[in-house]
């Protein structure tokens, strides 16, 4: 088996565990991430209704304005991090289940988690 198929199939093994126990609801909705080699993408989900509430990354139009060029990954992660938080608090939404979707709690993860409890959401 080839490795990069290894690690997608352990991904996917620790994102149903972590989705067993985690749902998104009207009062405490769920903050998900996927992250690719560029970008990193993030949203916040009401899983009773289908829908999604908020979203950020950054491909944006706001975030890509705060962007510098040179910055590192996890300095990008924190940013859209902040601006999903800003993007929730003026919707309402001040506490949210965070779903890291099987990625390990650590480097742009924890940066975006970071900039959301940083700009105000509760986790």
């Amino acid at each position: 088996m080839k490795i990069l198929e290894l690690k997608k199939q352990r991904r996917q093994r620790r994102k149903y565990g972590i989705r067993k126990k985690i749902a998104g609801t009207d009062v405490v909705p769920r903050l998900t991430i996927f992250k690719s080699d560029i970008h990193i993408y993030a949203q916040i989900i009401d899983d009773v209704k289908g829908i999604t509430l908020v979203s950020a990354s950054t491909i944006d139009k706001e975030v890509k304005g705060l962007l510098k060029s040179g910055m590192t990954k996890i300095a990008k992660s924190e940013i859209v991090g902040e601006v999903i938080a800003k993007r929730a608090i003026d919707h309402n939404i001040k506490n949210i289940a965070f779903d890291r979707n099987g990625y390990i709690f650590h480097g742009r993860v924890k940066a975006l988690a970071d900039g959301c409890r940083k700009a105000g959401l509760e986790f």
